[in-house]
């Protein structure tokens, strides 16, 4: 008998995920035209003497994800306790009011406030980064639930790089500046405050939950939870990795297109590009590669690709710096760089380890969705978002010691790929069953060519 065969992008379609989607989407992506735009506004624009313009980028992207440290435990249990749907409009309605106010921040070109408001959108995101995993759950089937965290996966990277676009323009005073930036977030509220009323009714796991507001007990009691699951324990230590793995080479971006690529503020901004949308299309690739099943034997194909193809970048930018030391030019414009073939092996590499990163990603939280038990999925889930900040935080600091150690950027992605191969390695080899599942998987597609 022919397997089912969800097509994911049919759910666009449905009441049951596409107002959920859309909802989720313009939220991301106002959460990042904020955040980029603050940023920018106060390196280059809003002189303050209590934050040094070559601090601005730490101290906001610390301040973005410090509510996901702090809130998650609680934010999880409520999500458990409420019906998703309503907590959703809830947070839509608050978010409308925190833009608002970001608005009239911007407008005044109020720093402390700017600051502030961000602060306020990293519980936005927060609250949402647990939401959206628990409810796919409660709405999708089985055979659906790859292909639908496939494109929620797609949409979240979209929708960050778009954000961060639209951000970084608007801000420039020849395109409205900062009256440009509060009209786009209130009116994106607006349209996701209006997306919201369509989603359906999603009842409490747990009403009669009472709420522990200590943070660090509840999250190690979810730890402890999960733990009693070897499977799902060990994906979501496979979710922080990919964002430890992903927030290292993200971090290194603007100096890498500056000092080696000898690129234009155009150059990063296009390998941001060319990250969200090879994560985006491998994201995508997961439920026609997995046949709409919850496929774990992507995770270590992921994971390989992610290792050649960061090994083959440290090589390729190897060789780029010594042609920079041997032939000084001007910088590039992003088109200029794109054009010249010397820079093509290095973006298809870059473009073929990010969609990597999107094949090992989707079954993992496929995977935690389908075998966490349902009156805890959001504490789950809100405790993966604990380890992910943490191990961020835990990337950046490893990442600025190798370079005050004085590697190169291509030593710096050998380093990379490295810990990532002692670390997919350990976890392999603690839980065969990945790989078991990565050569059925393969023999399955040899034998679909025969």
């Amino acid at each position: 008998m022919k397997s089912e065969q969800p097509h994911q992008f049919r759910l666009l379609a449905q009441r049951r995920f596409a107002p959920f989607f859309f909802t989720v989407f313009l939220g991301s992506m106002n959460d990042n035209v904020l955040k980029f735009s603050v940023t920018l506004l106060l390196t280059y624009q809003v002189a303050v003497p209590w934050l040094p313009p070559n601090l601005v980028g730490p101290f906001m992207g610390a301040i973005f994800i410090a509510p996901s440290l702090l809130l998650s435990a609680t934010l999880g249990q409520w999500a458990d306790r409420c019906d998703l749907a309503w907590l959703i409009r809830l947070g839509k309605s608050l978010e409308l009011i925190m833009m608002a106010l970001a608005a009239w921040a911007l407008w005044r070109r109020d720093a402390p406030l700017m600051v502030a408001s961000v602060l306020v959108c990293g519980v936005h995101v927060a609250l949402f980064s647990t939401v959206r995993y628990a409810y796919i759950p409660q709405h999708l089937r089985l055979h659906e639930l790859t292909g639908g965290n496939g494109l929620l996966e797609m949409g979240i990277f979209l929708a960050i790089l778009m954000g961060t676009l639209v951000g970084g323009l608007l801000v420039a005073p020849d395109l409205g500046g900062t009256w440009a930036v509060g009209l786009a977030v209130v009116l994106m509220s607006v349209l996701g405050r209006i997306a919201s009323h369509w989603i359906p009714s999603t009842p409490a796991v747990d009403p009669g939950l009472k709420i522990h507001w200590n943070p660090v007990a509840e999250t190690w009691r979810n730890l402890k939870r999960c733990h009693d699951d070897p499977l799902v324990f060990v994906s979501m230590l496979g979710i922080s990795w990919m964002w430890f793995f992903g927030a290292g080479f993200l971090a290194m971006f603007p100096i890498l297109s500056k000092d080696v690529l000898n690129g234009q503020e155009g150059v990063a901004s296009f390998l941001l590009v060319l990250t969200s949308l090879g994560i985006g299309a491998g994201a995508l690739m997961c439920e026609r590669l997995s046949r709409g099943r919850v496929e774990l034997g992507l995770v270590p194909l992921g994971a390989l690709g992610m290792a050649v193809f960061a090994i083959e970048m440290s090589m390729a930018v190897n060789a780029l710096e010594q042609a920079k030391a041997l032939n000084a030019r001007s910088a590039w414009t992003a088109m200029a760089f794109v054009a010249h073939p010397a820079h093509w092996r290095f973006l298809v590499d870059l473009l073929l380890m990010a969609l990597s990163v999107g094949l090992f990603s989707v079954s993992l939280y496929a995977q935690i969705q389908a075998r966490a038990e349902p009156s805890h999925r959001a504490r789950l889930i809100a405790a993966n978002n604990i380890l992910n900040a943490l191990f961020i935080l835990l990337s950046a600091v490893l990442v600025g010691g190798l370079s005050a150690a004085g590697l190169s950027m291509g030593q710096l992605f050998a380093a990379q790929a490295g810990v990532h191969i002692v670390v997919c390695g350990l976890a392999f080899a603690w839980q065969p069953i990945f790989v078991r599942r990565a050569v059925i998987l393969v023999k399955q597609w040899l034998g679909s060519q025969s």
